[in-house]
């Protein structure tokens, strides 16, 4: 499939879920430019599972929509969308072989070759039954299955978590290799930002099941700042969104698109992509919008 650009990828729009009395999600909005590799990043329980299977047609939302290159998410949509769970749902009882060959009896876009050629990359045994495979095997077949179905968008719910760090280099240039050649929109969530800063070019940072963090990853780390000091300083400064103290001093993230300042009596430096998600993580609540003074 050939993907518009000017269309987003994904589109969520308002997106509600709740389980019982428990907001999963709660009136999350964001974009996903087609082609970008994006971080869905959020603590255990974030929503981040939630807003995946909803996005890929599996979960139906309370209020709000997902739209995927502009159509509603779900059976029309399928086709275009290669999702991989946490629980990589496989047939046990099949074999490596025989898993394949079932996926491409499910899937019109199915690629044979390159099917085999991945799984010959991973190694697999052919001959095994997936049930007898150890976890990491298992995640690389159903990454393999999700690949071959050659979709437009990619959703992956902690796809990495399982594998060893060889494994998860291979897996992670196979991801950007699709990305290159097919321009493949890939959405990963995860709660370990090692884990993504090398693949993702955008960011969505989810806490307690609400957007508090959505833009492409170098212009966020460019309308950031880091400040160190003395606490009665740093706690003076606008545009706060997190801020720890320890004794007399303290250490904020605050929004600012300026140079670095030069006085003050702190310390300045931008933020790492882990020091970013972290203060929008730990922030309590999203803080109003102002600039801060710079000299």
């Amino acid at each position: 499939m050939s993907a518009d650009r000017t269309t987003p990828a994904v589109d969520v729009a308002g997106l509600t879920h709740r389980f019982g009395r428990r907001y999963a999600l709660d009136g999350c909005s964001f974009t996903v430019p087609a082609g970008a590799v994006t971080a869905l990043v959020g603590r255990n329980g974030a929503g981040k599972s939630t807003l995946l299977r909803t996005a890929a047609g599996l979960l139906r939302p309370d209020t709000g929509a997902v739209r995927v290159f502009g159509e509603p998410a779900g059976d029309a949509t399928l086709p275009r969308i290669g999702y991989v769970g946490q629980q990589a749902p496989l047939y046990p009882m099949l074999t490596v072989a025989q898993t394949l060959t079932l996926g491409g009896r499910l899937n019109p876009r199915w690629d044979a070759a390159y099917a085999h050629r991945l799984a010959d990359d991973a190694e697999l045994p052919y001959t095994a039954p997936v049930g007898t495979l150890a976890a990491g095997h298992r995640t690389r077949l159903a990454l393999i299955l999700a690949l071959a179905k050659r979709p437009g968008v990619l959703l992956l719910d902690e796809p990495l978590a399982p594998l060893d760090p060889v494994a998860r280099a291979e897996m992670s240039g196979t991801l950007m290799a699709d990305v290159a050649d097919r321009g493949t929109t890939v959405v990963l969530s995860s709660h370990v930002v090692a884990d993504i800063e090398s693949l993702c070019d955008h960011v969505v940072v989810l806490a307690e099941g609400r957007v508090r963090l959505t833009a492409e990853v170098e212009r966020a780390l460019t309308g950031h700042l880091i400040a160190v000091g003395a606490t009665e300083d740093v706690t003076e400064l606008d545009d706060i969104v997190e801020v720890r103290t320890a004794g007399r001093d303290a250490t904020a993230l605050i929004r600012s698109t300026g140079p670095l300042p030069s006085a003050g009596g702190l310390s300045w430096h931008r933020p790492t992509l882990e020091e970013l998600v972290l203060g929008y993580l730990r922030a309590p609540r999203p803080r109003p919008k102002r600039k801060v003074t710079t000299t």
